[in-house]
């Protein structure tokens, strides 16, 4: 019976217009996910609208097609320009740019955009196959779980990016924790450091802040004197660069099954993603200083695990009607529109639905990997442009990719407020990374956490009493501890002893 449906799947997306369809919502996707600003779960959600219209399976098509494009275009800005397309490539910029910087921006984009593939069709076996036990571990996560696993991603996102000065780091993430603050709160809906405005009392946007933090203070350094030569890059060799994959598998495949972990954990998202699955290869890796100075592994982890997200996202869909991203909250939305009834019942109802998502996910991946190429032809070339002409026009993408999300100008006065915060972040070598994590995790930790002291009436014990919450506290304690060297310091005084 399921190769009967597979192949239904494959007949039904293998037509002229569906597959037309599905090269150009990806397509779409690879664009809106290059340019700061239009993340994945807005060109998911403008594309819901204009599919209404479409047959169920063009729609259905059509939106898997922008979902993977989007995710995956997001890795070309943050390569060339340091500033992450979608706030799930923030990671791969930390050793993207580099190489971009070192004439190896085509060879990084290759290894982004291949990781990408392979991570997704990764994930869709895994939607085929482990959906009934994932789903078992996704509903063991309650209120503490989030809590400590927001904290857990933010600590592990200060290790990576500090150089060196995890303490930094983790100031950097509290600091973004206490931003997400801002705004309206989530249990009592009561109006938190707002001072009485409007605009502030609806929260700050996510994407103002991203592109502030990333993209002003690429624009300020180069206009310094201290950068007179302009970047080239060298065209690289497909076997190159299938080589050094080959050199990174084990990290390929076990990021891809990291993403696919996260993505099922409903709410969390492949920003988590690609940080879990980079932070896993840099600990292993023999070489981890490497990291952060243009280390291809940490461009292959980031990408794969943010990709594989996508079908871990899909799973709790299929199986509870939970989305596990913004994005599958949307692209959930999505099928209910279309007459689909994702939830325990689906399979009874709408079997070969399953098959058909895994289709779709299947062949968007294969479609995403040959557009990128084209693509990156001409992007890479944005390093050949002097930076005193290109940055002027990044700063008016910033102006336009802040105003569209609302069209408001508030939105454009919040990412110069925290272009401005993200420059003198940059100037104390305070990572911006963890800041913007704290932000994106912020709400989702303060409204975990206040809901559980609910339900206990203040009290922490219950967090004591929980499996998956111990784990994640001996994790977070013996990270906070190997910072301070506190574990060298025992295997000195043991040898000494």
């Amino acid at each position: 019976m399921a190769l009967q449906y597979l192949a239904q799947a494959f007949g039904a997306v293998l037509t002229p217009m569906n597959m037309g369809v599905l090269l150009l919502s990806t397509f779409a996707g690879l664009i809106m996910g290059m340019l700061p600003g239009l993340s994945a779960t807005m060109a998911v959600a403008l594309l819901t609208g204009l599919t209404y219209s479409l047959s169920s399976t063009s729609a259905i098509i059509s939106l898997i097609g922008v979902y993977v494009g989007a995710i995956s275009g997001g890795c070309q800005a943050a390569v060339l320009l340091n500033i992450p397309g979608t706030p799930a490539s923030a990671a791969t910029a930390l050793d993207g740019f580099p190489l971009a910087n070192r004439g190896k921006g085509g060879l990084a984009i290759f290894l982004a955009t291949t990781s990408s593939c392979i991570g997704t069709l990764i994930s869709v076996i895994c939607v085929l196959t482990l959906t009934p036990l994932l789903t078992k571990v996704s509903l063991q996560f309650g209120s503490w779980e989030f809590f400590l696993l927001s904290l857990f991603g933010v600590i592990i996102c200060g290790n990576l990016t500090s150089n060196g000065n995890a303490v930094k780091g983790w100031i950097s993430g509290v600091i973004g924790l206490l931003v997400a603050q801002v705004g309206l709160d989530q249990l009592d809906a009561y109006p938190r450091f707002s001072y009485g405005n409007v605009n502030i009392m609806a929260g700050l946007a996510l994407i103002p802040i991203m592109i502030g933090l990333f993209g002003f203070p690429e624009i300020i350094k180069a206009f310094k004197k201290t950068e007179t030569h302009v970047l080239e890059f060298s065209p690289f060799k497909l076997k190159e660069g299938f080589g050094v994959l080959k050199n990174h598998i084990v990290e390929l495949i076990r990021s891809s099954f990291i993403g696919v972990g996260v993505g099922i954990i409903p709410g969390v998202g492949e920003d988590v993603g690609g940080w879990l699955s980079y932070w896993a290869s840099k600990s292993t890796s023999k070489h981890p200083e490497t990291f952060g100075d243009g280390e291809t592994a940490g461009v292959v982890s980031a990408e794969a695990g943010n990709n594989a997200c996508i079908g871990g996202a899909i799973i709790p869909i299929l199986s509870l009607a939970v989305p596990g991203s913004a994005p599958a909250a949307v692209l959930l939305a999505a099928f209910m529109m279309h007459g689909y009834r994702p939830g325990p019942l689906l399979m009874n109802e709408s079997p070969e639905f399953l098959y058909q998502i895994c289709v779709d996910l299947f062949l968007a991946a294969l479609a995403m990997w040959l557009l990128a190429q084209v693509v990156s032809k001409f992007s890479v070339k944005i390093l050949g442009v002097k930076k005193e002409i290109l940055m002027p026009v990044i700063y008016v993408l910033c102006v336009v990719g802040s105003f569209v999300i609302n069209h408001i100008m508030f939105d454009v006065k919040v990412m110069f407020v925290f272009g401005i915060i993200g420059f003198f972040l940059s100037a104390a070598e305070f990572p911006a990374a963890p800041f913007l994590l704290g932000v994106i995790l912020g709400s989702m930790t303060d409204s975990n956490l206040r809901r559980a002291l609910t339900i206990s009436e203040g009290s922490f014990m219950p967090m004591l009493q929980r499996p998956i919450s111990v784990i994640f506290l001996i994790a977070i304690v013996v990270l906070i501890l190997s910072q301070f060297h506190v574990f060298d310091r025992l295997k000195k005084r043991k040898a000494n002893g």
